[in-house]
């Protein structure tokens, strides 16, 4: 799989945790690659996919797809001849693909987009759930979008009902089990540099030196 050198970290987040702060930060002080919506970039220059195509499936599905059927991932693309190039699990495979190809580049984060399902064997990931109460979600919320507390309480909540459906539908499992990661931090308690302190911990407990 991944180069022994390599150090990958996927990061799952509630909206409002402050997970891809967590992200950010740990990548710079690390000195790692960060990638979050330029995946969808990436993604589109490899497959010639229309990135807007992308950034509407982004963490997202159909909500009659998810009802009919599920399509969890198993690695392999559509080809360009066929109807369902442009499906919303076509465009999973290949932003699959870009990520497992950026794993294998060097070390890096990965914020979200089923990453940790999608490198699930190699060896060297660590995967990073971040989460929060309500209140703390919506106060983090609240610095970004200038909406009244119950506007935003729906904001959250259907962004984290979208990410929840969206892993559900790739990989079968709930976003929100402990048991799909390594690490799984309460930003509210620890606050965002004390989250990056741990994850740094935990990497050097099962990685050595970084």
């Amino acid at each position: 799989m991944c180069d022994k050198k390599n150090i990958v970290i996927t990061i799952a987040r509630q909206y409002g945790s402050g997970g891809k702060t967590v992200g950010e930060m740990l990548a710079k002080e690390l000195g790692y690659a960060y990638y979050d919506k330029d995946l969808l970039k990436l993604a589109s220059e490899e497959s010639g996919i229309n990135e807007s195509l992308f950034a509407k499936a982004d963490e997202k599905v159909n909500s009659t797809l998810f009802r009919i059927t599920r399509k969890v991932y198993q690695g392999e693309l559509i080809p360009p001849e066929s109807g369902d190039f442009t499906s919303e699990e076509n465009l999973f495979n290949y932003q699959a693909k870009i990520i497992k190809e950026l794993a294998e580049e060097g070390s890096c984060v990965i914020i979200g987009r089923c990453a940790d399902y999608i490198l699930k064997d190699y060896d060297n990931v660590l995967s990073v759930f971040v989460h929060a109460p309500e209140e703390f979600c919506i106060e983090q919320a609240a610095k970004k979008h200038s909406m009244d507390l119950k506007d935003l309480d729906k904001l959250i909540d259907k962004i984290d009902r979208q990410r929840a459906g969206y892993y559900k539908y790739h990989t079968g499992r709930e976003w929100t089990d402990a048991r799909n990661y390594d690490l799984c931090l309460d930003s509210s308690k620890l606050g965002f540099e004390r989250c990056v302190e741990e994850i740094k911990a935990y990497l050097k407990v099962r990685f050595g030196e970084i």
